[in-house]
């Protein structure tokens, strides 16, 4: 069923975000961190205080329990004002919290899920490689297990928030390459750890966090930092399309809501302030109409966004509805953003407008996390339409 109305707690919530993005992310901070490619790590340990980390984190663990509702409107709230807050995070919540609250071993979940909770502990995805990318399985880099340690081989790209994570969620060929899902494991590798060696990349949007290149050359491992222990090794591809998958899915198209309601309620502002011919130009019926089309989408992307995050609460089946709110919540939130830089005209392509932000970081979210062709072919896939 559809949740028309936000419940007490979210509603709760989401004040206290607002308030704090008012007080802590100021449009002029958002800018500077934006201009200077800066995470504000001092931001993102205000949050963990808030007790924004422990929504993914089950309570015996330090956390206040899983509320996937409750993450997604951090996300949509944070990244309406700044990416590289929202970017990391999601690396804390989501990619560590939900990560190792579902698929780490025990003594893993004791000793880092206090620390996503209480310390806002970061992992950063190293999965995609130069030439690999949806093909997971085909990843080249490689783990060689030498007694009770593990030597790393190869490049990961677009290894977002590298330089200032604790740990690169690093998937790796443990096992012979014709076996592609049975040999496939995830490592918990420090960046500082010898033989790791990164490079920036130069990216439109994104800033803050930023994605890099990694290579690993020799790096050493502990058997026990594989993800669930031991036991995990050659599990890897089990671990990496369970339920976490429809959830970072579900990441994306939040941020993607956040950025297309901060450019429509910048957009519906503009429209009032700005006067043409000795009137606002909210009264052109053009750019009204825009404005009217730019609102109705938004509260469609809202609507799939959160029915999608009300099923995974429920533990009920979604891989469809996140796929769905992955596919449409992204392109349809790129065409709100590109719409409302049109009715700012130049100031939109200006920058210190921060309407010509948005529509750099939006460009990436079809893209991030199974681009939208992937969606698609999810979609028709889950829903059994005959090959």
């Amino acid at each position: 069923m559809l949740q028309f109305q936000e419940p007490e707690h979210i509603g709760m919530l989401r004040e206290v975000l607002k308030r704090f993005i008012a007080k802590e992310m100021t449009r002029e901070k958002a800018r500077q961190w934006d201009q200077d490619n800066h995470f504000p790590r001092e931001v993102h340990d205000q949050l963990v205080e808030l007790g924004m980390m422990g929504l993914t984190v089950p309570e015996e663990y330090g956390g206040s329990g899983r509320d996937i509702t409750g993450t997604v409107v951090v996300i949509e709230e944070l990244c309406s004002r700044s990416l590289s807050v929202g970017g990391a995070y999601i690396q804390s919540a989501c990619y560590a919290g939900l990560n190792l609250a579902e698929v780490a071993s025990e003594q893993q979940k004791r000793e880092l899920l206090p620390r996503v909770a209480n310390a806002g502990l970061i992992f950063a995805y190293g999965i995609s490689e130069p030439d690999v990318g949806a093909d997971v399985a085909s990843v080249r880099t490689t783990g060689t297990r030498q007694g009770d340690m593990i030597v790393v081989r190869g490049a990961k790209r677009f290894c977002s928030g590298a330089a200032l994570c604790d740990y690169i969620y690093t998937l790796v060929r443990t096992g012979p390459v014709e076996d592609r899902y049975r040999n496939l494991s995830l490592l918990l590798i420090p960046p500082n750890s010898p033989g790791v060696q990164m490079k920036a990349q130069e990216t439109m949007g994104l800033k803050g966090v930023g994605t890099y290149d990694v290579q690993f050359d020799d790096v050493v491992v502990p058997v026990e930092r594989v993800v669930g222990g031991e036991a995990g090794l050659n599990e890897g591809w089990k671990k990496l399309v369970g339920p976490g998958l429809d959830i970072e899915k579900l990441e994306i198209a939040a941020m993607a809501l956040g950025i297309a309601r901060a450019a429509v309620e910048d957009a519906w502002d503009y429209s009032k302030d700005r006067v043409q011919f000795g009137k606002p130009i909210c009264t052109i019926q053009s750019i009204r109409h825009l404005l009217a089309e730019v609102k109705t989408k938004l509260e469609a992307c809202r609507l799939m966004t959160y029915h999608a995050a009300w099923l995974l609460d429920q533990q009920l089946p979604a891989s469809v509805e996140t796929s769905m709110a992955k596919l449409f919540v992204c392109d349809t939130a790129r065409d709100i953003v590109i719409t409302c830089q049109q009715v700012m005209g130049a100031y939109g392509y200006v920058r210190g407008f921060d309407m010509e932000r948005y529509v750099r970081d939006i460009l990436i979210l079809p893209i991030l996390g199974g681009s939208s062709a992937i969606q698609k072919n999810n979609i028709a896939n889950r829903l059994n339409l005959p090959r």
